[in-house]
């Protein structure tokens, strides 16, 4: 086993060269957010990652063994909800409020323009698609925002990546919240694109 305990965020200050030689390694959120784990990377090699308490690793990032070889990271696609606009009678404020809500509720979420993606959850996709939001499951790459306070938090990454949360969140969904979730008197009106499975 090779031992890995650097990392080095979105590999800043290495060559391209030594990128683009080193090997890589797939990973799910479940995997990155977790400052110890075992993983195989693409020369088979068998991976164990001890990295500071707290750490998360990010689609991007170059994990460092133990032997000096560099690992690059790629967050592997899986299974998401994607929250997007009705695209007939939405607007970019839906989402604002969608992403409200699910911080309430200390869901991870993750932040794009034209979108939000959670990790799978049925009440959670309920309460979507009753405030007027196109619902999807899709396979995607997971990068969830980090809080003001997360580590590693504040650094930029590119369109592919998001800042993460550093710690385990529960989604909470043994209290309950008296938020009114009645659609707003505008005139919504159900069509064929909205896909709200009223």
């Amino acid at each position: 086993m090779l031992t890995v305990n650097k990392l080095i965020t979105q590999g800043r200050g290495l060559a391209p060269a030594l990128l683009k030689r080193a090997a890589s390694v797939a990973l799910d959120w479940d995997t990155r957010q977790k400052s110890r784990f075992d993983a195989e990377d693409s020369q088979g090699r068998t991976l164990g990652v001890f990295l500071p308490r707290g750490a998360v690793v990010r689609g991007g990032d170059v994990l460092v063994a133990e032997d000096g070889s560099l690992i690059r990271v790629a967050a592997t696609p899986q299974p998401v909800l994607v929250i997007r606009p009705c695209s007939e009678h939405g607007s970019p404020f839906d989402l604002l409020r969608a992403a409200y809500h699910l911080g309430n509720r200390h869901v991870q979420l993750e932040l794009r323009p034209d979108r939000l993606q959670i990790e799978p959850d049925h009440v959670l996709a309920d309460m979507l698609r009753q405030m007027h939001l196109t619902v999807t499951e899709e396979l995607a790459p997971f990068e969830p925002e980090g809080g003001a306070y997360a580590a590693g938090g504040g650094h930029a990454h590119g369109q592919a990546h998001a800042d993460g949360n550093a710690h385990d969140h529960g989604h909470g969904h043994g209290h309950s919240h008296d938020h009114d979730h009645a659609p707003q008197e505008h005139g919504h009106v159900h069509g064929p694109g909205c896909q709200h499975d009223h």
